[in-house]
């Protein structure tokens, strides 16, 4: 797609009604939009980025791996960080203006967030619990409870780390509910085969 910039500098160049400051002041405005576009843009596929290694970290610490062979489970593991690794050789960066303060508090949600996720393989249902808890607390009209720790860190935060926190958080507790479903999709169908299996092996004493 052409950008439309070089046309905004002709129009600059081109004699016109009004002062030369004017036209110039005109050609930044038209330029200020497309620089905050720009950092939309940036800021989009920075989510992204943060969505996919969220979402393998995820991966790598679920309740499933501990079913699987450990040939299996190290092919996954091997998998999801090759993944990782391919994901952070995209380096997307928007500056954020934060103060001391700010930068702890974003510190200190990341780490427990990052806990958060640790915790997924051991109890998937309290960590749910807990993602919850962390969702309601980063914003007012939350339903249930919240969590007071979280919510003060949170609150330490620059408004556009809130946003993005939010949708991180909201994107963790969609896919834990997704794995969860998925969970218990494979163990029905687990404990459907060894039902069958143990009908089939039962001899029959009817004879």
């Amino acid at each position: 797609m052409d950008s439309p910039l070089p046309h905004i500098l002709e129009s600059a160049d081109c004699d016109g009604p009004g002062k030369p400051k004017d036209r110039l002041v005109s050609l930044l405005d038209q330029i200020e939009v497309h620089v905050e576009q720009l950092r939309k843009d940036a800021s989009r596929l920075e989510e992204e980025k943060d969505t996919l290694l969220t979402t393998l970290d995820t991966l790598k610490n679920n309740e499933i791996l501990t079913g699987l062979e450990d040939t299996d489970r190290d092919d996954v593991l091997r998998y999801a960080e090759r993944l990782s690794v391919r994901c952070l050789t995209v380096d997307v960066l928007v500056k954020i203006q934060r103060d001391h303060i700010q930068q702890e508090a974003l510190h200190q949600v990341n780490s427990l967030i990052d806990n958060l996720i640790i915790g997924l393989r051991d109890d998937p249902a309290v960590t749910r619990q807990r993602c919850a808890s962390f969702v309601n607390a980063c914003t007012s009209h939350g339903y249930g409870q919240s969590d007071k720790i979280f919510e003060t860190a949170i609150l330490g935060c620059t408004m556009d780390d809130q946003k993005r926190i939010k949708k991180r958080l909201q994107g963790l507790l969609d896919y834990i509910d997704k794995m969860r479903n998925n969970s218990i999709t494979v163990r029905i169908h687990f404990k459907q085969c060894n039902f069958k299996e143990s009908i089939q092996e039962t001899p029959d004493t009817s004879k």
